[in-house]
């Protein structure tokens, strides 16, 4: 089929984006592709949703570090508000804990940014067939990785003890007394096998499990 010929039913593709030339060059080289049509585009995790209850497409392709919520957070809102669309996964940070979390989230699909459009394409049609497409690297790496040994409890103070809060500040923002906010750090700070709570925030982050 000549790449100029649009079937009259393409795959409608909802592309979010934080780096607008990145989103801007993904759209042209995918909309080049005769059965891809990119239906919308957003910059932040918190228009996801609303943009495919909007536009309705058949995949939804989300980098994970967005302003506002994650990639990872709105795979799963669209799990529950939009469970036609697929959701595939395309991140700079191929990271274990990622990969584990967007597969819990309900993602039909995992890809690093690195490789070519192509594959990028055949991926959007093989996860719309039904099927899950991982990066192997990655998987063969999530396997070795294991499990987050954090609770989220425990996610969610490391995430609250970022830019320099005290633990007064988590304690407020969390609604949790100052000595549970330690309790908390510390057993963090021990399985994450570091010395304090940036190193533990680190290393979380580093490993995907924030």
């Amino acid at each position: 089929m000549p790449r100029n010929h649009r079937p009259a039913k393409s795959i409608r593709v909802l592309l979010a984006e934080d780096q607008q030339m990145m989103r801007g060059a993904l759209a042209l080289l995918l909309g080049m592709e005769p059965d891809i049509t990119v239906v919308a585009q957003v910059a932040t995790g918190d228009a996801i949703v609303d943009a495919a209850l909007l536009h309705r497409p058949d995949v939804a392709l989300l980098d994970i570090e967005l302003p506002g919520i994650s990639g990872l957070d709105a795979a799963a809102l669209l799990r529950d508000e939009a469970p036609d669309c697929r959701v595939l996964i395309l991140t700079t940070f191929g990271r274990p804990g990622y990969l584990r979390r967007a597969m819990e989230a309900g993602a039909a699909g995992f890809l690093v940014k690195d490789g070519p459009v192509e594959e990028l394409a055949a991926s959007i049609r093989r996860v719309l067939t039904g099927e899950t497409v991982i990066d192997p690297a990655l998987a063969a790496a999530a396997l070795s990785a294991g499990p987050n040994p954090l609770t989220a409890r425990e996610c969610e103070v490391l995430k609250a003890s970022v830019d320099g809060a005290t633990v007064a500040d988590v304690a407020g923002k969390l609604h949790l007394s100052e000595s549970t906010v330690r309790n908390y750090l510390s057993a963090a700070i021990g399985k994450t096998g570091t010395r304090n709570r940036m190193e533990a925030v680190r290393e979380a982050r580093q490993q995907g499990w924030l």
